[in-house]
């Protein structure tokens, strides 16, 4: 599965990219167990690698849950831990604790399928770790509702970009029916010099029909996109037993990363994905 992928489907399949890592849970809103997981499977439609205009199925899976009160996630290639405990009236949720997460933009050259892409060459697969905070209110607009802000910071430790990503992003979370629930995140990547030297810019090459040379100019802000998360119980409670979950996404690639020549000749700044599976809890 390439990297985009683990980042716009992770948050159900697996995987963003870009939306509030602790706001995505891939079925319903949290359980007031202090025990309880959550297994997913299922597949989508997404890009081949950020700023790809090809795209493709990708399969995916997701593990979520609690242990004694501390929620965990496992997306795809990423992880992500809470390490503050609320107590189950809280009106405040409050998120602390680690992230870690592999990157596989443009490792294979099988996701390559762009020959002026190709000429580019794969890319050494990225180890980010760092952490994530945040602050949700329950009870926002309606008592069954939910807002949360999120913010996460990871660093490349492998050597692949060698610089940092920081993701804001903001959630509304609720119920809309006895067993259909729902969740509208949007959110935003600003990253390091590092990385768009890494996956945005050109070399020269002297190769008939390749891509022109192009630089990016630093760090800046990467993309923008939302997701709409819809999630259905099969048996009553969504706590336990069957459920479905579909989810739709939209980023848009910004300024000096959407004028690459990867994006803008061999790709599209308009990235799309629909993802649906179908998730067991206990």
């Amino acid at each position: 599965m390439n990297a985009l992928s683990h980042a716009l489907l992770a948050p159900l399949l697996l995987a963003a990219t870009a939306v509030p890592a602790s706001a995505q849970a891939p079925y319903g809103p949290p359980a007031p167990d202090r025990n309880s997981l959550t297994l997913g499977i299922g597949g989508g439609i997404a890009p081949e690698y950020e700023g790809s205009g090809d795209y493709g199925f990708q399969p995916g899976g997701v593990i979520q849950g609690k242990v004694d009160g501390f929620d965990f996630q496992v997306r795809g290639t990423n992880i992500y831990v809470d390490l503050i405990r609320d107590a189950d009236d809280s009106k405040l949720n409050l998120i602390l604790g680690p992230v870690a997460q592999i990157r596989l933009e443009r490792t294979s050259r099988s996701d390559l399928d762009d020959p002026r892409v190709a000429l580019l060459g794969t890319r050494e697969t990225a180890v980010e770790l760092g952490g994530h905070i945040g602050i949700g209110k329950k009870g926002f607009l309606i008592p069954p509702a939910s807002l949360t802000f999120d913010l996460s910071f990871v660093h490349d430790v492998a050597g692949a970009h060698d610089s940092f990503i920081l993701s804001p992003g903001l959630s509304l979370s609720s119920p809309v029916s006895q067993r259909t629930f729902a969740r509208l995140g949007v959110s935003a990547d600003y990253v390091g010099a590092g990385y768009g030297r890494t996956y945005f810019d050109v070399p020269a090459l002297a190769t008939p029909g390749a891509l022109p040379a192009y630089a990016t100019d630093g760090a800046g802000f990467k993309s923008i996109g939302t997701t709409l998360l819809l999630t259905h119980d099969l048996g009553g409670d969504n706590r336990k037993g069957w459920g479905l979950f579909a989810l739709t996404g939209y980023k848009r690639l910004l300024g000096q990363y959407s004028r690459s020549p990867i994006v803008r000749d061999a790709g599209n700044a308009d990235q799309f994905l629909a993802v649906a599976g179908i998730a067991y809890s206990f």
